[in-house]
């Protein structure tokens, strides 16, 4: 199977989004795919170290987008899909659920197998925004002591090779972007994330300022936030870049 992007492959790297950095700063608008075998410096959403052993996929997909910098913000629930299609193609059918957790993890069993970070990296001479949507799947492994329940799909009966796994979330993100259109889509890649959506629902808590919010998970926002029905009836939209959410 053939990739719908060019591919740079590394044995070893500090990070895949760190390299799309260094060449969108080059010029480098994609589409391409950076992959590399092992990190060193993997990073996830708020700064965290993103552990990196062999075995798993550690991916970025660099592409160029017209719109505004809340269009861009969206390409994080179309990875989402991506993956969660991606994951369901190599899991047997007796596993586990697969869902998304907002606002970038997707789960297997409520325990979280990828992590998604959208960042944007530079601005084209004609105006559009490049965007590097890293994306890092556990395979083979996952890592020990983190204050989350974290999962492989090898533990669900996914045997994949990372290879194999980048072919099928080449071809479910061609997919899911094609329908995302830049943004005037977004209807659809709402709709489609709220079926998988973890927590739904359910009640959450979410740190803002420093100060600590009560509610339902309602729903997802025209802007990809997450809607809580505060217990005063009112609704809260909480955006990922300002806050901290867990289950109440």
């Amino acid at each position: 199977m053939g990739l719908a992007a060019r591919l740079l492959h590394f044995e070893a790297i500090d990070s895949t989004n760190a390299e799309a950095h260094r060449l969108a700063k080059d010029g480098e608008c994609g589409p391409l795919w950076i992959v590399a075998d092992l990190q060193s410096q993997g990073r996830g959403r708020l700064g965290r170290h993103w552990v990196s052993e062999p075995g798993n996929l550690y991916s970025t997909f660099v592409l160029a987008l017209q719109g505004s910098a809340l269009t861009a913000s969206q390409i994080g629930f179309v990875a989402a899909l991506a993956i969660r299609d991606t994951a369901l193609a190599l899991l047997p059918k007796k596993a586990p659920p697969v869902t998304i957790k907002w606002p970038n993890d997707v789960q297997v069993g409520g325990a979280k197998f990828a992590g998604i970070l959208a960042e944007t990296v530079a601005q084209s001479n004609d105006g559009r925004i490049i965007v590097a949507l890293g994306m890092g799947l556990n395979l083979a492994h996952a890592p020990q002591g983190t204050p989350y329940p974290v999962t492989a799909l090898a533990r669900h009966g996914a045997h994949a090779t990372p290879r194999k796994a980048l072919d099928l979330l080449d071809d479910a993100l061609s997919q899911w972007l094609s329908v995302w259109k830049e943004g005037q889509g977004f209807a659809e890649i709402r709709a489609n994330w709220r079926k998988d959506a973890a927590g739904l629902g359910e009640e959450f808590s979410a740190t803002v300022n420093h100060g600590e919010l009560r509610g339902r998970f309602e729903d997802l926002g025209d802007d990809g936030a997450m809607i809580l029905r505060l217990t005063d009836g009112s609704r809260k939209s909480i955006h990922s870049g300002e806050v901290q959410v867990r289950r109440a």
